[in-house]
């Protein structure tokens, strides 16, 4: 049985780390002829921008890979909770052609990761403040139903004229 996160809806049956490579292919067939107008839409009022939803991808693929990465060579690793509206707010300068190359990077070395675990290293438990006792193979599936939620908004962003 799949571990259930928060983002478990959008994933559904698929599996994780092929959704998470087809999930890059999507970031990139989306956004890839967006003008820099077009990065600092938001799919709604008062929503992040695509170059802010974007960034955040980038980030939650840089905070729980390595997540991973330390569970897999830490014994007993504790992870620490991050504020990514704290985050969102320190990058001014990156822009949304940057942010789409440095998700699209930071997921491609995640899934090249995932892939290469075995069951019982997808099994490795962490502690997590929030969320209590995780594993590695809950972060893989956490990735890949959070990047489709966002994907859902940027697709949004495209449609709109």
């Amino acid at each position: 049985m799949p571990p259930v996160t928060r983002y478990s809806k959008y994933l559904g049956d698929l599996e994780p780390v092929g959704a998470i490579r087809r999930n890059v292919d999507r970031v990139r067939a989306i956004t890839g002829g967006w003008t820099a107008e077009r990065f600092e839409r938001s799919y709604a009022a008062g929503k992040w921008t695509a170059r802010q939803i974007l960034t955040h991808l980038a980030h939650t693929e840089m905070a729980l890979g390595y997540r991973a990465r330390m569970a897999l060579s830490t014994p007993g690793y504790a992870a620490q909770s991050f504020d990514q509206d704290a985050w969102i707010a320190c990058e001014t300068r990156v822009s949304g052609r940057e942010a789409v190359d440095s998700f699209t990077a930071l997921a491609r070395l995640n899934a090249a990761l995932f892939e290469g675990l075995s069951s019982e290293e997808r099994r490795v438990p962490m502690s997590h403040p929030e969320y209590g006792t995780i594993t590695v193979d809950w972060i893989v599936h956490l990735l890949a139903g959070h990047q489709i939620h966002h994907l859902q908004q940027l697709e949004k962003v495209g449609a709109v004229s």
